[in-house]
């Protein structure tokens, strides 16, 4: 790892832009939604020491290198992190193509040495990461107190997490309904028919792996890649088993399941995740 990824709070904090055109312009764009307080300066207002206090974060953001030197002068007189546009060495952090769904960031960094690919790598990421995750990590963040006191013990709450995680639609109505009774909080089997290719692999699919208690089926590469690694494989399963892990809160990610998976699962809660077929 040559770069440590760090997320700022921005809540209340006061973010400097120095400079014009549209450098300024996209560092101002990045903050539109951001709970920050965004101080512009420009021209001569800039080369202040003065103008730069309280800053949490620093970016200078200009074509003219000048004015970058100058501005990046008075800034570090304020002792805060500053980054300096298109110039890599002279920046104490480097900006990351960012995918925003509010509360979830997800931030994609190069270390400032091919921002075109964590653009490309940003865009790929978007298709994948639903604006209702971020209502999710919302919601998730309104009851940790409360999701704390009820799962005192880590492993216990880590595994009442991924439930709620893998579960479409949460909110805070029904988190409340399971924290009030978490002994009779049940997991889920997602019947998942494997694609020919593994670009065919649905988006739905590839997000249940990810969140899977037990993943049970044949176990191609390319499935093995999204489940987690601390989630077992199994390759002999019986009906019955997987009832009972569902019965015990986990969730199954059942791989090419039969025609009669449904029926036979009779009383689990089953989602079926079809890839949708190659197009021509």
């Amino acid at each position: 790892m040559h770069a440590f990824p760090a997320f700022f709070p921005l809540a209340g904090a006061t973010v400097v832009i120095a400079g014009d055109g549209e450098p300024a312009a996209a560092r101002q764009r990045l903050f539109a939604d951001a709970p920050a307080r965004i101080v512009r300066l420009e021209g001569d207002s800039a080369l202040v020491p003065e103008a730069y206090a309280g800053a949490a974060l620093v970016f200078i953001a200009s074509l003219d290198p000048t004015f970058s030197r100058a501005a990046e002068a008075a800034a570090r007189r304020c002792g805060a992190p500053v980054n300096v546009f298109d110039d890599p060495v002279r920046s104490d952090f480097h900006t990351p193509a960012i995918v925003d769904r509010g509360t979830l960031v997800v931030a994609i960094g190069t270390g400032g040495a091919a921002p075109m690919l964590a653009t490309a790598l940003r865009a790929e990421l978007e298709e994948r990461l639903g604006p209702e995750l971020g209502e999710t990590a919302r919601v998730l963040g309104a009851r940790r107190a409360a999701i704390k006191a009820a799962f005192p013990d880590l492993v216990d709450r880590r595994a009442f997490l991924r439930r709620q995680i893998g579960r479409p639609g949460l909110t805070v109505e029904r988190l409340d309904a399971d924290l009030a009774g978490p002994e009779t909080t049940a997991g889920g089997i997602f019947l998942i028919e494997t694609p020919d290719t593994p670009d065919l692999l649905s988006l739905r699919a590839a997000r249940a792996l990810a969140v899977a208690d037990v993943i049970a089926g044949p176990m191609l590469a390319f499935i093995d890649h999204h489940g987690r690694r601390e989630a077992p494989r199994l390759t002999h399963w019986a009906y019955e088993d997987l009832r009972a892990r569902v019965r015990a809160g986990e969730i199954v990610a059942l791989i090419d399941p039969p025609a009669d998976a449904e029926a036979a699962l009779a009383g689990a809660d089953c989602t079926r995740l079809r890839a949708a077929p190659e197009a021509g």
